[in-house]
């Protein structure tokens, strides 16, 4: 069942159109990606399923009907841009943010506690947030996103400003949080994260969505059935004796083996390959090179946008 979906959401603003027939399907308890170059769309999608502006047209479902306006106390939202209130203490904020989200006093102080525990930063609750840094800062401002145990979470490049152990933090409780059963709606420019944990993505580009699916599916379509084979020290070049429709794309040599990437003709696997290559070199290694996200990303976003824009 998908948690939320969104058919054919339009929204223009002025002689700009954010968002043109937009739909997207996020299945419950996974990690869905919403990615796309600045400007492209991504934060007005998300502001709307916030309830913080209205789409022209469109509809919106969450749990399987219209999306309702007491729907935002089953949603966590964590934008690109924060700010806390750099003169109040943290565990005062925090408590007064929990509460906003329908704890009781109580709760909110029990919750955050043990957050702040396990983030290691209960030594902070009663310093003034202007005495934090950054990175402190979205600490607080991620436990407060996710206090109030939300069924659908949005967080918006929530690795920014994060060194790497902090980045992997983040990274565990996102993941904690879907095996707990949360959904997450999940927007950021750093592809290797997509790849480590989105399960689904919709890629917008220019106002629309220009490719969606389960991220194995979409690696598997932008596929080149190309191989990189490791092997001796064969001093002749790979492309004069291969059949002509196999490419070499480069060769390279390191210590004890050369290595060269070769892209099959239609059709062919790599048994083809082997069978032309093994009468002149000793092979070491076969091993299918699959296109990253972060270059799909690039591929799709180029191809889309040397298209003639649609006018509105």
């Amino acid at each position: 069942m998908d948690i939320f979906s969104a058919k054919d959401v339009t929204k223009q603003y002025a002689n700009h159109k954010a968002l043109d027939k937009v739909s997207i399907h996020v299945p419950e308890n996974s990690i869905f990606g919403l990615l796309g170059p600045n400007g492209a769309g991504k934060t007005t999608l998300i502001r709307i399923i916030n309830q913080i502006i209205a789409p022209d047209e469109g509809e919106l479902r969450f749990m399987d009907r219209p999306l309702a306006h007491d729907d935002i106390a089953m949603i966590g939202y964590l934008p690109e841009e924060r700010g806390l209130y750099k003169k109040m203490t943290v565990g005062d904020q925090a408590i007064y943010l929990a509460q906003l989200k329908g704890l009781t006093r109580q709760e909110a102080v029990k919750r955050l506690k043990y957050w702040f525990e396990k983030f290691e930063i209960m030594a902070w609750w009663g310093r003034k947030v202007e005495e934090l840094s950054k990175g402190m800062q979205q600490k607080v401002q991620f436990l407060v996103t996710i206090i109030h145990e939300p069924r659908l979470l949005i967080f918006d490049e929530p690795f920014s400003g994060f060194d790497p152990i902090n980045t992997n933090l983040l990274k565990e409780e996102i993941l904690s949080l879907k095996e707990k059963g949360a959904t997450i709606i999940f927007s950021t420019h750093n592809m290797a994260s997509v790849e480590e944990l989105c399960d689904e993505i919709a890629l917008i580009n220019r106002s629309r969505v220009i490719l969606d699916g389960t991220v194995r599916n979409i690696k598997k379509t932008f596929k080149t059935n190309t191989f990189e084979v490791s092997f001796n020290t064969y001093e002749g070049m790979l492309q004069p004796v291969l059949p002509p429709d196999f490419e070499v794309l480069s060769e390279s040599r390191d210590t004890d083996h050369r290595h060269a990437s070769i892209k099959l003709p239609a059709g062919a696997t790599p048994n083809d390959l082997l069978h032309a290559i093994m009468p002149l070199v000793t092979v070491y290694a076969v091993r299918e090179l699959i296109p990253s996200m972060n270059d799909i990303f690039i591929q799709a976003v180029t191809q889309k946008s040397t298209q003639p824009a649609t006018q509105n």
